[in-house]
């Protein structure tokens, strides 16, 4: 993400006479509260991997959708958490960074009856950095008795002064048009920080390795999918267009490469089939994926491991 003083600087230098506005947005809230989801129905692609085990997001995606005039960055982060290892005080900084570098913020909440003690934690955070904020209650399609969401809503509401709440559904699209609508009278004069077709500024490989990762936590229970992760050893392009890729699956312990390749290779063929369906609509082309699986013991603390895996810099 684009440093703000930096952008700031380039608004003040570049003279776009008001016609192009720019607001960099962080999704935030607890695990869980489908913050991925809601940031792919935004910009109307799939572009950060969605499953229902806390902690899918480990890196801060952008998601880019340019309405007019009006460029919208939004940042996915991972949810809220207590750092427990090395990658987890990574994921930490992630989070922080994105508070710091954007000019709004989305606080997502699950529909349910009131708020957690994280959630309000995290909202009086939010609150004491006084930047313009937007509170929105995900998953209402889900909750047939409408008294909890209004119980909610005046809770929420009581927090930020009686502001307004939006009610929204990243499944069904519901309340899509208003949130972009808010989030827009956020934007100010400035150019465009992406190209306006794009949206997202993620790698193609990343994208595969994170689609792998996506089915793998899908697919396997308990701790195993946590304990792992993808990359990329080899991608080329044929002159027919298919495209091969190499990829390999990090695990911590020899029980875990069994769970992850399963009784005669099903499991790992089951994750290879559904990654290469993603994948080829994702790219557009016909994919040849061949993934192996390698044991790497406690990677998560390790410094060297997770620089190579692009989780440090």
């Amino acid at each position: 993400m684009a440093n703000v003083t930096e952008r700031r600087i380039k608004i003040e230098t570049i003279k776009q006479n008001g016609t192009q506005k720019t607001v960099f947005l962080s999704i935030l809230g607890r695990p869980n509260a489908g913050k991925s989801s809601l940031l792919n129905m935004l910009v109307n692609k799939k572009i950060s991997i969605v499953c229902s085990k806390p902690q899918t997001t480990r890196s801060r995606i952008n998601g880019i959708l340019t309405d007019k005039n009006t460029q919208i960055v939004f940042t996915d982060v991972p949810g809220f958490l207590s750092p427990k290892t090395v990658l987890d005080d990574y994921m930490k900084k992630e989070i922080d960074s994105a508070i710091m570098g954007s000019d709004a913020y989305l606080y997502l909440v699950e529909a349910r009856d009131g708020l957690s003690k994280i959630d309000k934690n995290i909202l009086e955070k939010i609150k004491k950095i006084k930047k313009p904020s937007i509170v929105a209650i995900n998953k209402v399609d889900l909750i047939k008795n409408k008294s909890f969401l209004l119980k909610q809503m005046k809770e929420l509401g009581n927090i930020f002064n009686n502001s307004e709440i939006l009610l929204v559904s990243a499944k069904t699209g519901y309340g899509k048009e208003q949130l972009i609508d808010k989030i827009k009278e956020l934007a100010v004069p400035s150019v465009f920080y992406f190209p306006s077709e794009g949206c997202t500024d993620q790698s193609e490989t990343k994208m595969i390795e994170e689609i792998i990762r996506e089915k793998i936590l899908c697919f396997l229970d308990k701790e195993v999918p946590h304990g792992m992760a993808v990359y990329i050893d080899y991608m080329n392009k044929r002159k027919n267009n298919l495209i091969d890729i190499n990829a390999t699956i990090l695990c911590q312990r020899d029980s875990h490469k069994g769970i992850i390749i399963g009784k005669n290779g099903l499991m790992l063929k089951k994750i290879g089939t559904y990654s290469r369906i993603d994948i080829e609509k994702n790219l557009g082309n016909k994919v040849n994926l061949k993934l192996w699986v390698k044991i790497k013991e406690n990677w998560k603390n390790r410094e060297g491991v997770l620089r190579e895996l692009g989780y440090m810099n």
